[in-house]
């Protein structure tokens, strides 16, 4: 295993020019609200979870999107009911939640 268990990148990016990006969705209100739930179950540093930001990770018209790894698992998201699930089901329990998930992610 490496340093964490799973290492989440929340894109926040923002596009100047008004065309789809994540940030145009609560993107960082997203990632402040995983980071704090994440730390609140005790899941959070060494041997656990990493909830990070990241630039643009390109995928901004199926957004806003995560990428979980070491899976290299994609999810879009709507609210923290979302981010709940994502938490309790793949963080907790090691099973990606499916109904989230992008096309063209590793099963």
């Amino acid at each position: 295993m490496g340093y964490y268990r799973y290492h989440v990148f929340f894109c926040t990016n923002r596009r100047e020019d008004g065309t789809a990006c994540c940030a145009g969705h609560g993107a960082q209100a997203a990632r402040d609200y995983m980071k704090t739930r994440v730390k609140a179950l005790g899941l959070a540093g060494p041997g656990g979870v990493r909830v990070n930001t990241a630039g643009c990770l390109d995928r901004c018209a199926e957004g806003p999107v995560i990428v979980v790894y070491p899976e290299g698992v994609w999810y879009t998201y709507v609210d923290e009911e979302d981010l709940d699930e994502i938490i309790e089901s793949h963080l907790r329990e090691g099973r990606p939640v499916e109904r989230l998930r992008l096309p063209g992610t590793p099963a």
